[in-house]
């Protein structure tokens, strides 16, 4: 297993980490190495994130072209949400084995792989006629999409102070997010203009570019850094790493945290935010991508504010969590509730501003899995925590669209404000259900 000779501290907003009991510990270093920061750091950091920019663009790409996929491949709303869920399940999937791949041979190799399964995916999507390569293609990119976030994340972790970690990753939340306003303004503006074939496959060339970058400039580790060590005598078998990862409460809570808070907003932005704003409440593709615009940028100012106020204080990360699933939970409520299914457009725009604080928050969750585990597993429980919020939105994707079809009229080619309305009911169950772990969990890590 791969093993820093001189780990981090412990983050500052976390008790320090609990070192595995079932497994030998790396030999302490001679002299102790302090990750430096500063401009180096940083530019190391914006290597790593463009992957994780061009990561969004794909994942989010089949949210502005929801309606036209339905129409080149001839599918309805369930058949049209197996595209995202299977993307999302592949996602969901990789991240243990992702985890445990950065721990062993590095972020830059993995992120390498990354870009080339998701330029693969993309390049052939592009050109697929059929639904059933199509959505092979789809899951080749969310293969790739899922060894991003992490490997820029442990990238983060060598070069920066361990008290920088939690404003670090969400920041590197917020500029991905820049990813899916490219999405939103340029891309489903271009669907239009160039065609379904040269729009994806310009997105899936960009990947060459991003691929040499990271080739030629990233670094793994500062200069005069300890080269990790690779050693098998150090490495815990791959089985029981996991679990020494799961076993933590940290990383459980982490995960739930992350199920919970992310997926409304990642449900919406993936798939059914723009049929539901131009099928269900009659909105131009203009202003239905104004409004998805507006929920990106309100998620940028919500991890500008987030990563401040963690990375002061560890006090306030329940306390962030519970606000957001709160209001969210109350905005949801209020929109579904209104006569009729067509909520006036004030309530509409709170709606896309409440939800951009869904991404934030999540990231609270791999901020528990980072302060609770030792260096050496960063990567597993990382990715552990990592998959919550990608299986909450798979299961919210998968239950909207089977209602859908179930409450569309006869006959009918698209779906109304009624079905919708109720539809969208489904995702207060996860709701629900993550909210009820996180206080049983927070109980467990008290003790």
């Amino acid at each position: 297993m791969s093993v820093d000779p001189a780990p981090t501290a412990p983050s500052l907003s976390a008790p320090a980490p609990r070192r595995p009991a079932d497994g030998p510990a790396p030999a302490p270093p001679a002299v102790a190495f302090h990750p430096p920061g500063g401009r180096a750091a940083w530019f190391a950091w914006a290597v790593g994130v463009s992957v994780y920019v061009l990561a969004v663009v794909h994942r989010t790409s089949l949210g502005v072209a929801g309606m036209d996929a339905s129409a080149r491949f001839g599918i309805g709303a369930s058949a049209l949400s197996t595209f995202s869920i299977l993307q999302v399940l592949v996602y969901a999937g990789m991240q243990v084995p992702v985890g445990l791949l950065v721990d062993r041979v590095g972020p830059r190799r993995v992120l390498m792989l990354g870009v080339a399964l998701m330029s693969a995916g993309q390049l052939a999507f592009a050109f697929s006629t059929a639904f059933a390569p199509a959505l092979a293609s789809r899951a080749v990119l969310g293969c790739g999409d899922a060894m991003t976030f992490i490997s820029v994340l442990r990238v983060a972790a060598r070069w920066f102070p361990a008290a920088r970690n939690p404003f670090v990753a969400q920041l590197t939340g917020l500029v991905g997010t820049g990813g899916n306003l490219f999405t939103t303004v340029v891309l489903a503006q271009a669907l239009h203009t160039a065609g379904w074939s040269t729009t994806f496959g310009a997105i899936a060339l960009t990947g060459a570019v991003v691929f040499v970058a990271v080739l030629a400039l990233l670094k793994e580790t500062p200069p005069g850094a300890p080269e990790p060590v690779r050693h098998e005598s150090l490495r815990l078998p791959v089985g029981r790493q996991i679990r020494a990862a799961w076993s933590e409460p940290g990383t459980r809570l982490g995960m739930w945290v992350h199920f919970t808070t992310a997926f409304p907003a990642s449900a919406f932005g993936l798939l059914w935010g723009m049929p539901y704003l131009v099928e269900g409440q009659g909105m131009s593709r203009a202003g239905a991508g104004g409004l998805l615009s507006l929920l990106v940028l309100s998620g940028m100012l919500f991890g500008l504010l987030f990563g401040r106020l963690v990375s002061r204080t560890a006090a306030s990360r329940l306390p962030i969590t519970f606000t957001v699933l709160a209001v969210t939970a109350l905005c949801w409520t209020a929109t579904l509730a209104w006569p009729h299914g067509h909520p006036p457009l004030w309530l509409l725009v709170v709606l896309m501003l409440v939800m951009g604080s869904n991404g934030p928050a999540s990231l609270i969750g791999l901020d528990y899995a980072r302060a609770y585990n030792p260096a050496e597993r960063m990567g597993t429980a990382s990715g552990i925590a990592n998959m919550g919020g990608f299986i909450g939105s798979m299961i919210t994707l998968l239950g909207v669209g089977v209602l859908l079809d179930a409450l569309a009229d006869p006959g009918s080619d698209g779906y109304g404000a009624h079905a919708y309305q109720l539809a969208f009911c489904f995702q207060l169950l996860p709701l629900l259900l993550g909210t009820t772990m996180i206080l049983r969990l927070r109980r467990k890590l008290d003790r």
